[in-house]
């Protein structure tokens, strides 16, 4: 089965925007666990524009189902990990000041880097995924670094499917197959929507988990919370 984890990032842009705590961060979360979510996932950024570190520590009070924690892999992020030991660190290559995630890591230059880092998440009982683009290259090399997942960045797959959605999903399934034969669990995020998930799931049968946060909230603008959680969840059956 593959489980839906709900990026509650944009809750908190819209809490911070007035300066107080409505939408609660903390009842959402709960709300998402209780409407069929798997998993919560956070990526707090240095400047705390929307998950501010201070959420982190408080949601891993409440979450009971899969608690994800996304990030640039700085000391402050290790930290928090260190601290708040969520069942699973993303690590992504953003800079601090980038608004989105908009590349994987290149696992081979960054090797010794991320093996580091790597080490240091996993003493904490932290399984550790590396965002990567759907090359067999990077896959191969953060099973050499010492990954337990990888995560697909699927913009590029989500920016082609209309056009051509054989062609977008090319690349995943090929570089999907040689992380399955290398033991590697696989996720996969960016830009995933009610239009293009099941595609991605159908291709990929074996993925373990999908990350979805704008397109999702933006969804419940208009089905609402609950329902479009379980429209996401239809979409992976």
């Amino acid at each position: 089965m593959t489980r839906l984890s709900v990026n509650i990032n944009k809750i908190a842009t819209l809490r911070n925007a007035r300066g107080s705590n409505n939408p609660n961060i903390i009842q959402v979360a709960k709300d998402c666990e209780r409407f069929g979510a798997q998993g919560i996932t956070v990526h707090p950024r240095p400047d705390e524009r929307h998950i501010r570190y201070n959420d982190v520590i408080e949601l891993k009070k409440i979450v009971t189902t899969e608690f994800n924690i996304e990030g640039y892999p700085d000391d402050r992020y290790i930290r928090l990990v260190q601290e708040s030991t969520p069942a699973q660190a993303t690590l992504v290559p953003d800079k601090p000041d980038a608004i989105t995630s908009n590349a994987g890591w290149d696992t081979v230059k960054n090797a010794t880097f991320l093996m580091e880092v790597i080490e240091k998440l996993k003493k904490s009982g932290t399984r550790v995924s590396v965002f990567v683009d759907p090359s067999t290259t990077m896959v191969e090399g953060a099973k050499k670094i010492g990954a337990d997942r990888i995560e697909f960045y699927t913009e590029p797959y989500a920016s082609q499917y209309r056009q051509n959605r054989e062609v977008a999903i090319k690349p995943y399934v090929a570089a999907a197959s040689i992380a399955r034969q290398l033991g590697l669990g696989i996720n996969a995020g960016h830009d995933l929507d009610l239009g293009n998930l099941k595609f991605l799931k159908t291709s990929i049968p074996y993925l373990d988990e999908v990350s979805i946060g704008h397109a999702l909230i933006c969804d419940a603008l208009y089905f609402g919370l609950e329902n479009t959680i379980q429209l996401y969840l239809r979409e992976l059956k």
